[in-house]
């Protein structure tokens, strides 16, 4: 059954009409995000008019937020929607407001304090140490399979030990300049977000494998470009794309059966096990080069989440048995 749209021939309505005429022609905006905009402004209008409200004059503040509430509760023509889609309609509702108000077609504009839900806050994906141990120990490839793979096979394992070890972002470390290393002193110069450098420390096992694969596989990988500064090379001597990084953590995790690995894992897996073995978050985020605490503790509700399961699991009281 079509959607009911008593708004249509309202004030309200010739409000809508003439905002998405606005964003179409002045605007510019591409046809599908003009649709949402559409679909969004048609429900607003309607729950507004079901309120009694017939002019985009007569919405209060109370009326917007009873809209953002309606999203999220859902009703009988339209499910709940998520913190994230609810967010996206009120963008829509909030530029209305802004039009009205600047072409006169309302004194105030009553959304203007209205802020979207806040989405839930994502955990990060992490790897046990025994995956990741898994994952390293399967990086370097099954064996020689033609020429240069031995090469590529060190250069894989130089930059899966350098991710964990080092918790630097994959963009970083393809980032990398063969100076940016100390490997005496253990240490890598990466530059994060912005160009923000940082000094992070590299494990022996990192620096290791990274010693490695510079003395006996990047001279041969040069040798077919270039060269040049970079790092990690590809196999035309270029320097080796995220993308390309990427291809090699795919690769090192279907070889070691991990199925939920993304360019962040070894990165968020450097964080968590650092905070389970009793790190100081404010080093942590140092490590991590995030600008706010905020951000690296998210990483703690991982810990805690990990503790939780772990004592539910083993504790002999920690969950009620059934009378038997």
């Amino acid at each position: 059954m079509p959607e009911r749209d008593t708004a249509a021939g309202s004030a309200l309505g010739e409000a809508v009409r003439a905002y998405l005429g606005h964003l179409a022609v002045e605007r510019g905006l591409a046809a599908n995000t003009l649709t949402a905009y559409r679909r969004d402004l048609r429900r607003y209008a309607q729950v507004q008019a079901d309120r009694g409200r017939t002019a985009v004059a007569e919405i209060t503040e109370d009326d917007v937020r009873a809209f953002l509430t309606g999203l999220r509760d859902g009703d009988a023509g339209h499910p709940p929607l998520s913190a994230g889609s609810a967010a996206r309609a009120l963008v829509a509702v909030r530029g209305l407001h802004r039009f009205a108000l600047r072409e006169g077609l309302a004194p105030r504009d009553p959304a203007a304090d209205v802020r979207p839900p806040a989405p839930p806050r994502r955990l990060p994906k992490a790897i046990s140490l025994e995956a990741v141990e898994r994952l390293l120990a399967v990086a370097a490839g099954p064996g020689d399979d033609g020429a240069g793979a031995a090469a590529r096979g060190l250069r894989d394992r130089a930059l899966l030990e350098l991710l964990y070890g080092s918790g630097a972002r994959i963009s970083e470390a393809v980032g990398l300049d063969v100076d940016d290393l100390d490997l005496a002193e253990g240490f890598a110069r990466v530059a994060g977000k912005g160009g923000k450098a940082r000094i992070v420390p590299i494990g022996d096992y990192a620096r290791q494998a990274v010693d490695a694969y510079l003395v006996r596989a990047r001279p041969e990988l040069a040798r077919a470009g270039r060269g040049g500064p970079a790092l990690f090379l590809n196999a035309r001597g270029g320097r080796l794309s995220r993308q390309g990084a990427w291809m090699v953590l795919r690769a090192a995790a279907d070889r070691a059966g991990l199925s939920e690995v993304s360019p962040h894992t070894l990165r968020h897996s450097f964080a968590t096990h650092l905070l389970d073995g009793g790190a100081d978050v404010r080093v942590v985020q140092e490590l991590l080069g995030h600008a706010s605490v905020t951000t690296t503790q998210v990483y703690t509700l991982v810990t805690v989440r990990l503790l939780r399961e772990v004592y539910a699991t083993s504790h002999p009281r920690a969950r009620d048995r059934p009378a038997g």
